[in-house]
């Protein structure tokens, strides 16, 4: 049980630091050694554990990706504007616990190829077009109206994490569901 805490605890520091060094320059700028100096660990530790720097960014995406298609997937059935506010709120909070990642993923030292699959989750998830096909608007309209409110969203949300989540998650929830009627 020491083992699996100390493993954690070591995973743990170093996605901390990652998303600490790239808030300031990119993953092409990253160091084995920057990262290791950063959680005062040794490199045959980082390697225990990662194969490299990339190896550790990608599995942060992963687990990030992971959430919102396992929250979206949690909601797809529903239809209510009660129960669409409760989906946006939990997503919100999720994304306030973890605003340090969250916001060097969708930043401009974020990976790209990232920012694209999480906007092709949402885009392309059942919930966004359920929501939008009550509208009964024609697939063309819907597409475009989809597209449109996942980038507002998105950037919504990193104006948000910017301002140190200064506005309370239900409040930005509400706002979010007024601008996408």
């Amino acid at each position: 049980m020491e083992e699996n805490r100390k493993i954690r605890y070591t995973k743990m520091v170093l996605r901390d630091s990652l998303m600490e060094l790239m808030k300031t320059k990119s993953i092409l700028s990253v160091t084995i050694k920057d990262l290791c100096e950063l959680a005062d660990i040794s490199r045959s530790t980082f390697y225990a554990h990662y194969k490299d720097q990339y190896d550790l960014l990608r599995q942060i995406e992963e687990e990030t990706l992971s959430y919102f298609e396992d929250m979206l997937d949690k909601y797809k059935d529903i239809r209510s504007k009660k129960d669409t506010a409760r989906m946006v709120e939990e997503m919100l909070t999720y994304i306030a616990n973890n605003k340090n990642s969250i916001q060097v993923l969708l930043s401009e030292n974020g990976d790209l190829s990232f920012q694209r699959k999480m906007f092709l989750h949402f885009t392309n998830h059942n919930r966004i077009t359920g929501y939008l096909s009550e509208k009964k608007q024609d697939d063309e309209t819907n597409t475009y109206y989809s597209v449109f409110l996942i980038h507002g969203a998105i950037g919504l949300v990193q104006q948000w994490l910017k301002n140190n989540t200064s506005t309370p998650v239900p409040q930005l929830a509400k706002m979010l569901l007024k601008w996408s009627e």
